[in-house]
C-alpha cells in the first residue's frame, strides 16, 4: 500500500451545468442522478475510500441545493467554499478555497463517475508525487480507455515523460481526467 501524501482534497462543484442544461435547469450539475445516486456521492465515495477525511467543495449555482445535500453526510468531513456571488473557474475556485486546504491537496471534478481497477487513483497520484519536481500532477488515461469519451484528447508525452498540452485541432492520446494532486505553489501570487 502506498501512503498517501495528503488526506485533503478540493471537490469542485461550482459550475453552472451548462452543456446539461435539460438537468440542471432546477438543480446543481453535482445533483444529477446517475443510477439512482448523485454525481457528486460517486467522488465523495472514493475520497472516503481513500481515507482523505476533509473535502473542501465549492458552490456557486443553485448552492442551497447542494450544501442541504451535503449536510446529509458524515464522512467524509465537508467544509464549504463559498462562490455565491462570483464564479470563480477552476483556478480562482482553489486560489480561494486555499485557507481551508492543507498543502498539497488532490483536486477534482464533481461530476465523474470512474471505476478503480486494482489501483486507488488517490495512492497512484501519492506514488509519482516529488514536490521538489512539480507543483501539480495530473492523473491521465489513454483515450481509448476514456469510456464516453469522443474528444480529441489533451495531453501527449514529451521524452521525459512530462505532459504536453494538445494544439487546438490536433489529436492527442491521452486524456485528463479531472483528477489532480495540486501544491500551493501552483497557485503562488495568483489574483
Amino acid at each position: 500500500m502506498v501512503k498517501m501524501v495528503t488526506d485533503s482534497a478540493m471537490l469542485l462543484a461550482a459550475g453552472m451545468g451548462t452543456r446539461m442544461r435539460h438537468l440542471t435547469k432546477s438543480q446543481p450539475k453535482p445533483l444529477v442522478k446517475v443510477s439512482g445516486k448523485a454525481l457528486v456521492d460517486y467522488a465523495l465515495d472514493h475520497l472516503e475510500g481513500a481515507e482523505i477525511s476533509e473535502v473542501v467543495i465549492n458552490v456557486h449555482y443553485l448552492a442551497d441545493k447542494l450544501v442541504r445535500h451535503l449536510a446529509n453526510r458524515s464522512s467524509p468531513r465537508i467544509k464549504i467554499s463559498c462562490e455565491r456571488d462570483t464564479l470563480l473557474e477552476t483556478g480562482g475556485g482553489m486560489v480561494n478555497a486555499l485557507p481551508l486546504l492543507r498543502d498539497p491537496f488532490f483536486a477534482l471534478n464533481s461530476d465523474n463517475i470512474w471505476f478503480d481497477t486494482g489501483k486507488n487513483v488517490f495512492e497512484l497520484l501519492s506514488a509519482y508525487w516529488e514536490p521538489s519536481k512539480m507543483d501539480a500532477l495530473l492523473l491521465v488515461l489513454p483515450r481509448e480507455n476514456a469510456n464516453n469519451y469522443n474528444g480529441a484528447g489533451d495531453f501527449s508525452l514529451d521524452a521525459n515523460g512530462k505532459l504536453i498540452r494538445a494544439s487546438s485541432g490536433k489529436a492527442a492520446p491521452y486524456v485528463f481526467t479531472g483528477i489532480q494532486l495540486v501544491s500551493h505553489n501552483l497557485m503562488k501570487d495568483s489574483p
